[in-house]
Parts: C-alpha cells; structure tokens; sequence
C-alpha cells in the first residue's frame, strides 16, 4: 500500500544484545542438539558442520566460515554473528531472536520457515537468502546489499531497509504489515508487487515501480 507522507508506519524494534564475558569455544566441531551458552567462536572453520536443532545463547560468533554449516531448527538468542561468511548454510526452520548480523558475507542461506524476532542485519552482502513461509517481526537491514532475496509466503511485520541494495526481490503471497521500505538505496521487484499491500514506499520509488504496477493491472500506457 502505498502512503502518503503524513502516515505512520511502527518502527521494528531493534535488538539489545549485551553479551556477558565470553569463554572461548575449545571444543572442536558442533554437535546435533548442542547447548552453547557464554561463548565466543572466533575464526574457525565450521564449513560442514552438523549443529542441527542446537541452541546459542549469549554467544558470539565471529568471522567464522558457515559453508554447507547444517544448522536446521537451531536457535540463537542474544547472538551476535559477525563477519560470517560461507555459502549453502542451512538455516531451515532455525529460530534468531535478539540477534546481530553484521558485515556478513552469505550466498544461498537457507532459512525457509524461521522465526526472525528484532533482528538487525548491518552491512556485508547476502546473495539468494531463503526466507520463503518464514515469519519476520522486527527486522532491521540496514547498509548491506541483498541479491534476489526470496520472501514467498512470508509474514512480515515491522521490517525496515534502510540504506540498502535490494534486487531482484520476490515477494509473492507474502504478507506485510508495517513494512518500511522507503530507506532502500535500490529496490527491484522481480515478483509478487501485488503483495506491496502493508508497505510504505517513497515517491522516487514509486515513479520507478510504475512500470511494473501498471503490467500488474494490466494497464496500456501510450502517448
């Protein structure tokens, strides 16, 4: 839905992580169901790794590799990820609530059908995140750059962009409440703009969404 500027939309509420002093992680890989509270993983290879239904709480990640990291129905709550990088990581189901991810560099994250509670996303590059049937409440990304994300099916409320790159985005049968989409640098539609229904939008963006909203109505623009 498209508002005009005297609207109101609610603000995402972002998350406050305040980490306790952290006891660096010694031992070795992941584990299946896995209960990890008070620590720092710091530069470690977790490429592969089976932490499937495992729990992070008060932890922090930082500059780890994630590739094909199995990581389905995990929870992660008071977490900060920083500097993450890898690709295929899978995510399925997991749970972030109260969790920072920052300067990350992902391609192909799996989080179909998660759960995302005041979430902040700052900076790095996420290229084909999965957030298809995933539910997103209080979500912030902010100064990072997302390549063909994927919200099918999603439930969106209170999710802002800010000073973001968003391409190639797809959105069908998602829903959107208080969707805050005004702050993105670049916003490309590749499907779903019927479901721009409980967004708010600028007038720049707009004027470059006409295109599509009229091909979506089926309108003839001549002359």
């Amino acid at each position: 839905m498209v508002r005009n500027g005297q609207a109101k939309v609610k603000e995402a509420r972002r998350p406050e992580v305040r980490l306790p002093e952290l006891v660096a992680w010694e031992g070795g890989g992941l584990e299946p169901d896995g209960d990890y509270d008070g620590l720092e993983f710091a530069d470690l290879d977790l490429a592969g790794e089976d932490g499937i239904g495992a729990r992070f709480m008060d932890c922090a990640l930082r500059r780890c590799a994630l590739d094909e990291a199995r990581l389905s129905k995990a929870r992660f709550m008071d977490v900060v990820l920083e500097g993450v990088r890898g690709v295929g990581t899978n995510l399925s189901g997991a749970l972030l609530r109260d969790v920072e991810l920052l300067e990350a560099r992902l391609g192909g994250v799996q989080l179909h059908g998660g759960v995302l509670e005041r979430v902040l996303v700052r900076g790095g590059k996420i290229d084909y995140l999965n957030l298809r049937m995933a539910r997103l409440r209080d979500v912030v990304f902010e100064g990072c750059v997302l390549v063909e994300p994927d919200f099918g099916g999603a439930v969106l409320e209170r999710v802002e962009f800010r000073d973001c790159v968003v391409r190639g985005v797809d959105l069908s049968g998602a829903r959107l409440t208080d969707v805050d989409l005004r702050g993105a640098s670049e916003l490309g539609i590749a499907r779903g703009v019927d479901a721009l229904s409980g967004a708010v939008i600028s007038h720049g963006q707009l004027f470059d969404l006409a295109p599509l909203l009229a091909a979506h109505l089926g309108l003839r623009v001549e002359g």
